[in-house]
Formats: structure tokens, sequence, C-alpha cells
């Protein structure tokens, strides 16, 4: 089966707020998908109903062609709320075992499975730390250790990276990547430069309504889309570009970042001219991307 999660027509209102309003959409097996919308828009309520905390108000959901809580998705489906805790009480390893238990794991397993998952987050040191002991950074990532106990199939992050210092965002956006070929995810955040990084599909959430899309996609086979970051410079940057030989558009949008629209039937190598052009005018460049960025597709 290709088919991840397909959700059909869900509604969800809480007395008469509507948060969720006919939202559907399909992800296949193997995907990485950003869940992204402004404050309000109902991710959280959205990402509540994929792990089985709340219950649509109308709609269909389907995991694995099973509905959400089934426990035929027992030990596939693991899940970072956002602003996850964890018990201050009790030692890391065992509430890492019970959520074993919980999964099915014999004591002895349960053992195992905690110190490989410590080991996935590179914090097998802390086993027997209490949570107080530990940094923000290292808390995230052992609730994210917990996510990935039973070696599930499916793996949702609610703002898996918010408030970690750059060094451990990284970490994190590399166990997702190194994890990628095994497990599929879903994403929450606001961080679009990591979304961007990470992900294949992006989910944008508009007042409880649902947009879906590939990134990066372009408008049509032959328009396509430059993204250039100048150092800066006072030359006269539109007048230089403007000549090169397929271009069709050439949009400032900031300070020295310029959109530039070409035709590949035209120029099939504007790279290539265009850092010709750069060299031959005397612009250092910073940053060349091909296609627009995440915030441009969802917000320009």
């Amino acid at each position: 089966m290709n088919t991840l999660i397909s959700c059909k027509n869900i509604n969800k209102s809480f007395g008469t707020k509507s948060v969720l309003n006919n939202v559907s959409f399909d992800l296949n097996v193997g995907d990485i998908t950003a869940l992204v919308g402004p404050n309000g828009a109902g991710k959280t309520t959205l990402f509540s109903i994929l792990c089985n905390y709340h219950l649509p108000t109308s709609g269909e959901v389907t995991i694995f062609g099973e509905k959400p809580g089934s426990n035929n998705l027992l030990g596939k489906v693991g899940a970072l709320p956002q602003d996850a805790q964890l018990d201050p009480r009790f030692a890391i390893k065992h509430q890492l075992e019970l959520y074993a238990k919980l999964q099915g794991f014999s004591s002895k397993d349960a053992k195992l499975e905690c110190l490989r998952v410590l080991e996935l987050v590179d914090l097998s040191n802390v086993l027997n730390e209490r949570p107080s002991a530990l940094s923000h950074g290292m808390s995230k990532r052992v609730t994210i250790a917990q996510a990935l106990i039973g070696s599930p199939k499916l793996v949702m992050l609610d703002e898996p990276t918010a408030g970690l210092d750059p060094a451990n965002a990284r970490n994190i956006r590399q166990l997702v990547m190194d994890l990628s070929g095994d497990i599929s995810f879903i994403i929450s955040s606001h961080n679009l430069d990591e979304l961007e990084r990470l992900c294949s599909t992006v989910l944008l959430l508009e007042k409880g309504q649902l947009s879906q899309q590939a990134i990066g996609q372009q408008d049509n086979n032959t328009q396509q889309s430059m993204t250039l970051l100048l150092e800066p410079t006072d030359l006269a940057v539109l007048d230089l570009l403007a000549n090169i030989q397929g271009l069709d558009m050439i949009e400032n949008i900031g300070k020295q970042e310029f959109i530039l629209k070409y035709n590949t039937l035209k120029s099939p190598d504007f790279d290539i001219k265009l850092i010709q052009t750069l060299k031959q005018q005397g612009l250092d460049y910073r940053q060349i991307t091909k296609g627009l960025s995440l915030e441009q597709q969802l917000f320009s």
C-alpha cells in the first residue's frame, strides 16, 4: 500500500467555533511533509486528529488504511506533541522503558529499546538522569527518542526544533534526514527554511482550510524561476541583468534579492548564462537557488 494518510472532508468544531473546514488530502509512504500556517490556522488540531488525541466532528481519516487509534497501528505511528514534557519524578530510562512496554515490549526488550532510541539522538549518557538535570535541547531530543520507540513507519513531529540552539536544531534535522529512508515524517513548524531543507510536500493551513503542493514545483514545464541574492552593490542590477538570453522577468523582492523568471526553451543553460553575466558585470553573489523559496511559494 502506497497511501500513508488519507483525509476526506475533515471538519472540527469546538462548541460554535469551527477550526477545520472540509480538509482533504492524501500523502504517500516515504513523504516528508511540512504542515505550515499562521497561529490559529488549525495545525495543532489537525495534528491531534491524526494522533487520535481528538476526533473529527465529521469526515474520515485513515493511516495505512486504519483509523487513528486502531490496535493495528500500534508500533507503526510515533508522535511528538507540541511542548511535550517528561515526568520530572522519574529517570529517563524508567519513562522510555514504560513507553516501550505500552507498545508490547517485554521488560528485557524495553531496556534494549530504550538504549537504541537514546543512541539515535546521541544521548546514551542520560539514561539514569532525571529530566530536571537536562538542558532544554537535551529534553527535546529525549522526547523525540520516545517518538521513535518501536521503529514506527510514520512519525509526526510538532515544532521539533522550537527553542533549540542552532547546533541542536541541526542535529535533529540530520536525524530526520538519516531516518527518512525508513520512516515517513510529518513536521509542523514555523521555520520555513528548515522545512524547505527537509520536506518534499507542504500542507498549508489558513483559517482552517487547506492547500497542498510539492515544494519547489514550477509554474509549468518551460517557465521556471531562480532566486538570486547578491552582495551589496551600488550598481544598477536590474539594467545589468535585463539582457540575459531567455530572461522573461526580473523582480527585486528585497535588498539585493531578486527573482528571475526564464524560459527553458529559449535558454536551457540559463544558470550558466546568469553566472557568466554576474562575472562580466563585476557582481558578487551570495546565493543562487533554482526555483522559489518555500516562503515565496506560500506567501508571495
